[in-house]
């Protein structure tokens, strides 16, 4: 069975890692993925499923926390007010598939022309 044994936050590289107890992905094996692909991927308007929206300008995004939602999943809560819950399924697909997700995305951005660069630079002092 799937079962995701911890989250881990790394703001200073934009990565969730991921540790999972078992199942697909080994036992204890722990897998990083960029803020920005799990924006991108969400499962409420994300990217890179057929009928779903093209989400761009998120290269920046930040996750802000992460809260279970019972059997349902856990809500990701990101910077640009966007929050939506993952299921274990949603996050293990993202994690096996990540490298042909990504590259899909990356194709859709360049056809339809838009960025992954945010639309306005913001420096915090």
């Amino acid at each position: 069975m799937f079962h995701i044994q911890r989250f881990i936050l790394d703001n200073k590289k934009a990565e969730l890692s991921i540790g999972y107890a078992s199942n697909k992905i080994e036992a204890g094996e722990t897998v990083n993925l960029s803020y920005e692909f799990i924006r991108v991927m969400s499962p409420q308007g994300g990217s890179g499923k057929p009928g779903k929206m093209l989400i761009s300008h998120k290269k920046t995004v930040q996750l802000l926390a992460i809260e279970s939602v019972a059997k349902h999943g856990y809500r990701l809560f990101f910077d640009d007010q966007h929050s939506a819950v993952y299921g274990e399924a949603h996050l293990q697909e993202l994690c096996q598939h990540h490298n042909q997700l990504w590259q899909q995305y990356l194709g859709e951005l360049k056809k339809m022309g838009h960025s992954r660069e945010a639309m306005i630079n913001i420096t915090q002092l």
